[in-house]
């Protein structure tokens, strides 16, 4: 019996596991990537809009991606214990600096003489952000947050090593027992999920960019 027959029959034969950590692994990335977005999308908002704020928030979240993933993790234990918390934690450091970054690029990267044309044609400031401004700056955020939800879909994983469940479980159990067959059963999902990830807001993210996609 192949590998992969193995892991399915092992997948299969632990259902109720295996959905278990289906649903934990998705709250791991759902709920970070939402607060990410609760944050991230109105900071970098600002932070094009000020030049201080730029200097501030894009320096302080710069240097936070240089801090893995399992470090970040492992230095919220003391404050909120091996529990899903310090999980979410870790993934919402983890994915808050693509989401700040593209959004304060995106929003610096508009043309000014669009902006003076939209202003000219007497529309109010509002009009101008949600008619003119967001439209063109969506491709690059939804760049940012791809980037943000794969990475996020990865290291989600990580959070078995507290305790907190998900697919990761079933990596850490594999190489416990030098299984390869467990390893895959939480493997492969977690790499189909990024890849659905990527390819839907790759065309979410063509669909903005390209007019004629809309018709």
């Amino acid at each position: 019996m192949n590998i992969l027959a193995q892991a399915l029959e092992y997948a299969l034969s632990n259902s109720d596991s295996f959905f278990l950590a289906l649903g934990q692994h998705l709250k791991l990335v759902l709920v970070p990537l939402a607060i990410s977005l609760g944050l991230g999308l109105p900071l970098g908002f600002l932070s094009a809009s000020s030049r201080t704020a730029s200097a501030v928030l894009i320096n302080s979240f710069n240097s936070l991606r240089v801090i893995p993933s399992l470090a970040i993790l492992f230095l919220a234990i003391p404050y909120l214990g091996l529990t899903f918390q310090a999980a979410v934690v870790a993934l919402t450091i983890l994915a808050m600096p693509p989401i700040l970054i593209s959004t304060d690029v995106a929003f610096r990267g508009i043309n000014p003489p669009i902006i003076e044309a939209a202003q000219g044609m007497g529309m109010a400031p509002w009009q101008v952000l949600w008619q003119v401004k967001i439209p063109l700056a969506l491709p690059v955020i939804i760049a940012g947050i791809k980037t943000a939800t794969v990475e996020v879909i990865a290291s989600a994983t990580l959070a078995a090593f507290i305790g907190a469940g998900g697919f990761g479980k079933f990596i850490v159990l594999g190489f416990a027992l030098y299984d390869n067959a467990i390893l895959l059963v939480g493997a492969i999902p977690v790499a189909v999920f990024a890849l659905l990830a990527e390819v839907s807001l790759s065309t979410l993210q063509r669909y903005f960019v390209t007019p004629t996609a809309r018709i």
